[in-house]
């Protein structure tokens, strides 16, 4: 069965502003978010999670530089019968309260 990544991608928030939850309640209720939706992927779920930190980027010119406030944070790889599938899976994200998702097939290649 075809695998697509679910890629977190952060969103530039206001100055001031920030999509985490500040109390400890609505902390517990976005891990209670997290844990609900990545246990309803099932056996659809390769990977529930991968967070990222501390992105860099490597240019065509070799430099280096920070991925900056719209990089990539984490992702999640799933298996799904097709596209349309894997973006039903990526709806149901809690992430979507903080950022925007990518959904990609991740190719096969045989040999």
């Amino acid at each position: 069965m075809p695998q697509y990544i679910i890629a977190y991608r952060n969103v530039e928030h206001a100055k001031g502003q920030s999509p985490m939850p500040e109390t400890p309640e609505a902390q517990a209720a976005q891990k209670q978010a997290w844990g609900d939706w990545a246990n309803g992927l099932g056996d659809a779920a390769v990977d529930r999670g991968t967070p990222m930190m501390g992105n860099k980027m490597v240019l065509m010119d070799g430099s280096v530089v920070d991925a900056g406030p719209n990089g990539t944070s984490g992702f999640t790889i799933v298996e799904a019968p097709d596209m349309d599938a894997a973006l039903a899976m990526a709806k149901g994200c809690p992430f979507l309260q903080m950022g925007n998702l990518e959904v990609a097939q991740l190719m096969q290649f045989k040999g």
